[in-house]
Order: C-alpha cells, then sequence, then structure tokens
C-alpha cells in the first residue's frame, strides 16, 4: 500500500525514525543549529539513514509548509530483509534471479530497471542503505507499479550482501566493462545475482573482486557505454533467453 511520501520538521522526523518508519533520504538545511538538529543528526548517523545538506532554497522547493529546516522522503514501499527474501524465493519453484545496485543514483533509471527486472521476473533488489537512489513517486511512476511487486531490500553494505547470497548457493555476476568476458561467454542457468554499477563509477572494484565472474557487453559504436537501465534489461533478458533454451 502507498505510503505518505514525506515528513517536514525536525521533531516530526525524529519521532517517524524512534517509530521505525522507513525513510529514504533526509535534506537538512546547511548550517543549522540547535539540539534539536543536533538530536536528529544523531539519530540519522546511528540509523544510517541517507542525508544530504542543502541550502533554504531547496527545502523551500520540497515543500510549502515550515519545515524547521528539515524534510524526510518517506519510502511508499516495505522493505524486506535479505534473510526475508532468501526464504521467501526458496519457496518459489524456480531457479532464483536477483540483481545488486551499487550506488545507483538516479530514480528514474531506478525505477526503469526495477520494471524490466519484475517483467523479466527477478525475484528480488538489493540496493545500499546509504547513497542509493530512494524509492520516491517518480521511481513508482517510471516503474509503471513494478516497484510494489519486486520485493527490494535495503543492506548497510553490497559487499556484504554478495558475500550472503554466495553463502547461500547464488552465483554474483558483476556487469563491468573491466573484463573479457562478454554476457555470451558466461551461464546465467543457475541461480543467479547480476551487479550492476553506478551512472558515473560503475561497480566498487572491491565488489567486482568478490563477484564469482564478470561480464560486459560488446559495444561496436563510438559510444563507450549504454545507460544503466539498458544495460541491466541486456542483462536481464540474456539470463532469460538462457533459461528458455
Amino acid at each position: 500500500m502507498q505510503k505518505n511520501t514525506q515528513i517536514y520538521g525536525l521533531r516530526a522526523i525524529i519521532e517517524a525514525i524512534n517509530s521505525n518508519e522507513p525513510i529514504d533520504k533526509v535534506f537538512i538545511q546547511k548550517g543549522l543549529k540547535g539540539d534539536i538538529s543536533k538530536e536528529l543528526e544523531v539519530l540519522l548517523r546511528k540509523n544510517g539513514i541517507n542525508t544530504s545538506y542543502v541550502p533554504v532554497e531547496k527545502l523551500n522547493r520540497l515543500t510549502k509548509n515550515n519545515h524547521q529546516g528539515a524534510v524526510a522522503n518517506i519510502s511508499p514501499i516495505t522493505f524486506y530483509t535479505i534473510e526475508e527474501l532468501i526464504e521467501n524465493t526458496e519457496k518459489k519453484d524456480k531457479t532464483p534471479l536477483f540483481l545488486l545496485l551499487d550506488q545507483l543514483s538516479d530514480v528514474r533509471n531506478f525505477g526503469a530497471i526495477i520494471r524490466t527486472a519484475e517483467c523479466t521476473g527477478v525475484d528480488g533488489i538489493i540496493i545500499q542503505k546509504k547513497g542509493a537512489a530512494p524509492v520516491t513517486a517518480d521511481t513508482i511512476k517510471t516503474s509503471a507499479g513494478a516497484a510494489f511487486k519486486v520485493p527490494i531490500v535495503k543492506v548497510d553494505h553490497i559487499k556484504d550482501a554478495v558475500f550472503y547470497l554466495q553463502a547461500s548457493g547464488i552465483k554474483v555476476i558483476a556487469a563491468t566493462e573491466k573484463t573479457d568476458n562478454t554476457i555470451y561467454d558466461v551461464s546465467f542457468k543457475t541461480p543467479t545475482a547480476i551487479v550492476m554499477g553506478s551512472e558515473d563509477r560503475g561497480i566498487s572494484p572491491s565488489i567486482i573482486k568478490a563477484a564469482d565472474s564478470a561480464a560486459k557487453l560488446p559495444l561496436l559504436g563510438e559510444i563507450e557505454s549504454l545507460n544503466v537501465s539498458v544495460a541491466c534489461a541486456v542483462f536481464l533478458y540474456e539470463a532469460v533467453r538462457q533459461r528458455m533454451d
């Protein structure tokens, strides 16, 4: 069920955090002083909540209400734990397919990826708590509602999720140009998790190193990369193609 996606005011945001509301991101006015703002900042750090310090003009654009120097985006969906995701997937009569997004930051790319993931039977999407694109109204719209259908997990660190998946018998494939293998050289027929990187930096080197294998898309033109949502779609449909053979 979709929830209210915004909370404004220092005390209201503190109460929301203490009530375990699924807060995606908090915007705080630069240079804000006072005991309540300090209390909020301590809570944000303690809970690992994505935070941006912005000019007051940004907050004024986010809400016409008395924001007191802080606005929070509340996720319109309920997130899963990675343990719940694996447990629920094991109950299905199918070969698992997961997607990990390493620091993807654009909400529309995120929405497009969720939509493709739903269409290709992805069992769950794993993102990092800090630095990842939030699930906003734009995300929901771009996903065509698929964000309500595909389980989404938030973890402290993507690398920890990689290790957890591997321990659960899931092969992890990193989508990166830093390999000689193309997507046609690797198998997606076994339980698999595909890692996609951020729009500007790609996948973190430590995650590439932790993955079981890596694969790239053959690029025959002069442009060196595809939009991440398009690249993700190609990877997912190659997995579908192999599993249909």
